[in-house]
């Protein structure tokens, strides 16, 4: 169980102690009940708890809060109290929370327990221990005036917490945010925030916890606390959508129709992100799945050092351009990842690549207001994304960025690779690529004089050598075994003079007129 978050002693109408104790606990007799029996010399003796004789009855006059135990031996009154807490159980707790909602509950969901069983024993040895003189003073004092042992009844503060969280559960009603697009150069709010409300957990459970401390055995109705809770965009946040603090753009002129449209699709899933103070934007989550349902088509992307055909290929350059546009809005790139080859698009190390789950470009806007992303294509394929937020750099400063080439690496010999599922004639080429490491520095002026110079990257691009896929399927093993022989010299251009070779002797072949 929890520990006890408080202890109070309630007088009932009978006057007698009843101890609340609210939060749970784990709790047996207190360590000073039996201390009123220590040994006053070496003559007087008392006997543990452990080795208390239970037999018998108990006194006269002795109550364990309201109840009266005189005359009950030490299972009757165990089962006294039991009954007694059992009854209790069955009282009616009532919350009412959101917009007057009310869930009723009875004690036992509260997790309504006999804190200090160890009280019976307390009764049982009561005017029974100690020498015969203590004995005597405490008989007589129960003939007098009765004795009226603490009963403590605890309540479970995680089985309230659970309750008061399902009221939340049921009826919280949430803020919706506003929604704003941008047209024709403008910001539009759409569709304007509305606040939602709902219950105060914690205050609610320690004002619960509070009452439970005095409870007075009836029904009892909890009003629980709740909360008005504002929308994360509102009219008045949205309304410091005022600046462009970042932007970049990049073209695509050389791609073909399928990337060009994987491009523009990646762009489309990019614009319109609304990105609150401490949200992170992740490009993946974003842009996925790659799919046609989804917008994309078969294009060339990296894989291992060679381009193959992927769903979605291209989509690294919308990735690359909003990395360059967050960069110089200063927003904080959690996650960023280079190509194993480069890529033209951008310069070296200011690219971001993107990968499944692998490799993904997130960034976190560390801004105290919202920030909007624009993204948009146009017709002479260029690719272009800003960032509105406020503007709170000062006007005298500004960021500049320089990308340092560290080494170069020349591809090595080609690579040529057979294909028994093309025929002869059959080649596709890839050209080589040059391996470099970059870095990305990040360079602050003030008054156009430097005054910060910072690394943001250091990236490393592998080489990759110009690479051929060459058909060798034939009828006749020879012209087949030519060809393996032409591949095993490993020289592309070898291997297509064999290719043209073998075309023109087939050729000839076909011309010479069959024998009569």
């Amino acid at each position: 169980m929890m520990g006890i978050v408080s202890v109070l002693m309630v007088t009932n109408a009978a006057a007698s102690p009843v101890e609340i104790l609210v939060g749970g606990a784990d709790i047996g007799a207190p360590a000073d009940i039996y201390s009123k029996y220590a040994p006053k010399n070496s003559e007087d003796v008392i006997n543990p708890v452990e080795e208390m004789n239970l037999d018998g009855n108990i006194k006269d006059n002795i109550y364990i809060g309201d109840l009266n135990v005189s005359g009950l031996t030490y299972n009757q009154a165990v089962k006294t109290v039991d009954d007694y807490i059992f009854d209790l159980s069955a009282k009616e707790f009532t919350f009412v929370s959101v917009n007057d909602n009310k869930e009723t509950v009875n004690a036992r969901d509260l997790g309504i327990y006999w804190a200090n069983k160890d009280v019976v024993k307390e009764a049982m040895t009561f005017g029974k221990n100690g020498n015969l003189i203590a004995q005597y003073k405490e008989v007589c004092d129960l003939q007098r005036e009765k004795k009226v042992l603490p009963l403590q009844i605890g309540f479970e503060k995680e089985s309230v917490l659970n309750i008061i969280n399902k009221q939340g559960h049921l009826y919280n009603q949430e803020a919706s945010d506003a929604v704003i697009t941008r047209e024709n150069g403008q910001f539009k709010i759409t569709t304007p925030g509305v606040s939602g409300i709902q219950v105060d957990v914690d205050g609610s459970v320690s004002e619960v916890m509070s009452k439970l401390s005095n409870w007075d055995g009836n029904d009892q109705v909890f009003q629980l606390k709740v909360k008005e809770m504002k929308p994360r965009a509102d009219e008045e946040s949205l309304a410091q959508l005022t600046d462009v603090i970042g932007t970049y753009t990049t073209g695509f002129k050389t791609s073909n129709a399928d990337r060009s449209g994987n491009v523009r699709t990646g762009c489309k899933h990019v614009n319109g992100t609304l990105l609150y103070p401490g949200e992170q934007f992740s490009m993946y989550e974003t842009v996925s799945p790659f799919t046609e349902e989804n917008g994309y088509y078969m294009a060339g992307s990296y894989l291992n050092g060679q381009v193959v055909e992927s769903l979605g290929g291209g989509i690294c350059q919308v990735s690359s351009t909003l990395y360059n546009a967050v960069i110089r809005a200063e927003l904080q790139v959690d996650e960023r990842y280079p190509h194993s080859m480069i890529v033209t698009y951008v310069d070296l190390s200011s690219d971001a690549a993107i990968a499944g789950t692998y490799k993904d470009f997130k960034f976190t806007n560390n801004y105290d207001t919202p920030i909007f992303i624009e993204g948009y294509t146009t017709e002479d394929k260029h690719i272009t994304f800003n960032i509105y937020g406020k503007e709170t750099r000062p006007s005298n400063r500004t960021i500049e960025f320089e990308s340092v080439e560290t080494s170069k690496t020349e591809p090595k010999e080609e690579k040529i690779v057979a294909d028994s599922s093309h025929p002869i004639g059959y080649i596709s080429t890839q050209s080589a690529h040059i391996g470099y490491t970059g870095e990305l520095w990040k360079i602050i002026k003030v008054d156009g004089v430097e005054t910060d110079r910072i690394k943001l990257n250091k990236s490393t691009y592998n080489a990759s050598p110009r690479t051929a896929t060459v058909g060798i399927a034939a009828d006749d093993p020879s012209i087949t075994a030519a060809m393996q022989s032409a591949i095993g010299s490993g020289s592309i251009d070898y291997v297509k003079q064999t290719i043209a070779s073998l075309s023109a002797a087939a050729q000839a072949a076909s011309a010479v007129p069959a024998a009569q």
